[in-house]
């Protein structure tokens, strides 16, 4: 794989080289091949692609126009958010990495126009794994603060990782908590009750009367946000 940049337009290119005597540029699923025989330079190959970077872009444009028709079979799908569905867009552009931006209502990831023609929902699973888990860590430690402050004591440390059915746990053992980062797909009071559920358990082991109690009196609603819970599971 090479690179060509110039006045910042960059030009990615796999480069092939064998016997054959002439230098040849072709456009294949998007991406740019270079045929060139075994004793051409990098330089002799960027001064190619130089010479013919109009036409290499009008043929790229030339693909993304032909294929844009071409949709991922998860654009029509929505993804949650806090509690509220964003829409997803796939879309495939000259980029050597995977992209993800947040605008509004919609997420839009930026895929390189090689995953165009492949199956790439196991790709775009990892992005959105990827994203919860930025945006928990971020959102986490916000309402891990504030509890902090409200209850006038804390664990000794907390951690985000996968928990299989569970949106959070307190290890007794460590004094840990440990916080699910699907959790950033439901509301904000789920999450909220959830680090506030593991606090109290650093007091209260068990869910006693005591336990319920100071619950209650740091989030008089939690019984309904427990509903909530039940039914996500």
């Amino acid at each position: 794989m090479g690179f060509f940049s110039k006045n910042n337009e960059i030009i990615s290119y796999t480069i092939d080289k064998g016997e054959t005597r002439n230098l040849a540029i072709s456009i294949q699923n998007g991406q740019v091949a270079v045929s060139a025989p075994w004793y051409c330079s990098k330089r002799q190959i960027d001064q190619i692609i130089l010479d013919k970077k109009n036409w290499i872009l009008k043929k790229l444009r030339e693909y993304e126009e032909e294929t844009k028709i071409k949709k991922s079979n998860l654009e029509i799908k929505s993804v949650k958010v806090f509690g509220e569905d964003y829409a997803l867009n796939i879309s495939y552009k000259l980029i050597s990495n995977p992209e993800l931006n947040l605008e509004n209502k919609l997420i839009k990831i930026d895929l390189p126009v090689k995953y165009r023609n492949i199956d790439n929902t196991r790709i775009i699973n990892i992005i959105l794994e990827k994203f919860y888990k930025r945006l928990s860590e971020k959102e986490v430690e916000l309402v891990m603060e504030k509890t902090r402050v409200s209850l006038g004591f804390a664990p000794d440390d907390y951690e985000i990782k996968e928990i299989s059915g569970l949106l959070g746990k307190f290890i007794k053992e460590n004094k840990n908590i440990i916080i699910n980062p699907q959790i950033v797909k439901y509301n904000k009071d789920i999450l909220e009750y959830v680090v506030l559920h593991e606090f109290c358990h650093i007091k209260y082991k068990t869910h006693t009367k005591s336990f319920y109690k100071l619950i209650e009196k740091f989030m008089p609603n939690y019984r309904e946000i427990e509903e909530k819970i039940k039914g996500l599971f």
